[in-house]
């Protein structure tokens, strides 16, 4: 987990935003979304500057309470949240035939936890593509990702992905599920969640082949969601348990009443707390995954 601390956590508050400037940031931010009454085709032609105020919003919370690698894990009985998430990156490396010398492309590569693990599991030169001045994104809108992937992949080479979905268990006429939907969009940045058909559907239409897609969510021992789960508790992971985040709100409105963390630090930790309880209800009912994975490669003829 991340050895990032309080000081740690303050002064990376807002990122490459000025700090006299982060709670016009949040302002703007929270109005794209539709938990604040948003429409998706504002935050799709504005996509840019929503994800570039959310990673610089966010990204110092992520650190301190998730570490330096951004993403869920299939996890066992008896595994720490890191190993599972080690053992996830080794996967998808061992999925790619990942060899000692090959150069790798980490499109949306976070602050680089995967990346540096990936490179030194499987002794490659992995390199990251960033579109925010504090943070590697997660990528643009995947059927336009795909297209672009499909270009610099050489022909018989192939893109593994984990993407974060709706499965066919979300309704689009349920005021809950939409309500979810609406948290996790809101708290993680993202303009849409598309459903795992069309994910496949765009990497398909971009020219792939597809070798094999599951949601690695639906076999888990332990449930992804566990833990953002109020009801657990964990030492190891302690900042990311219900205490252990009512810490971390009540630090951060300290900070921010002292002055030592910009205006507005208090609602982003919000919002976050909001995303937490969507994903969380979300998994539970089924009807999100964050690890939706596929496997394409590109044809060796066009």
């Amino acid at each position: 987990m991340s050895k990032a601390g309080a000081l740690d956590l303050a002064s990376g508050l807002g990122g490459k935003i000025n700090k006299a400037e982060v709670k016009s940031a949040v302002d703007e931010y929270e109005k794209y979304h539709g938990y604040y009454g948003g429409k998706e085709e504002a935050r799709k032609s504005n996509y840019t500057d929503m994800v570039n105020k959310y990673y610089d919003l966010a990204t110092s919370f992520y650190e301190y309470g998730w570490g330096e690698s951004f993403h869920f894990a299939h996890r066992w009985s008896g595994e720490s949240l890191r190993e599972s998430i080690k053992r996830h990156e080794h996967f998808l490396a061992l999925q790619l035939g990942l060899k000692p010398g090959m150069k790798v492309l980490d499109v949306g590569c976070g602050i680089g936890g995967p990346l540096r693990e990936i490179s030194r599991f499987s002794s490659t030169s992995v390199i990251g593509l960033n579109n925010n001045d504090y943070q590697i994104t997660r990528g643009k809108e995947l059927n336009r990702l795909a297209g672009e992937i499909y270009r610099v992949l050489k022909p018989g080479q192939c893109f593994a992905v984990y993407e974060w979905c709706i499965t066919d268990h979300y309704d689009p006429n349920n005021a809950t599920h939409k309500r979810i939907k609406d948290e996790i969009e809101l708290g993680n940045g993202l303009p849409d969640i598309r459903s795992t058909r069309q994910c496949l559907q765009a990497v398909k239409d971009a020219g792939f082949e597809v070798v094999w897609d599951k949601d690695l969510a639906e076999d888990s021992p332990l449930p992804w969601y566990l833990p953002l789960d109020p009801s657990r508790f964990s030492l190891s992971s302690f900042r990311l348990t219900s205490v252990g985040r009512m810490v971390t709100r009540t630090m951060v409105k300290a900070l921010e009443y002292i002055g030592l963390a910009p205006q507005g630090s208090e609602r982003v930790s919000n919002f976050l707390e909001k995303a937490a309880e969507g994903l969380v209800e979300g998994g539970k009912k089924e009807i999100f995954t964050p690890m939706y994975f596929f496997l394409v490669r590109k044809p060796l003829t066009e």
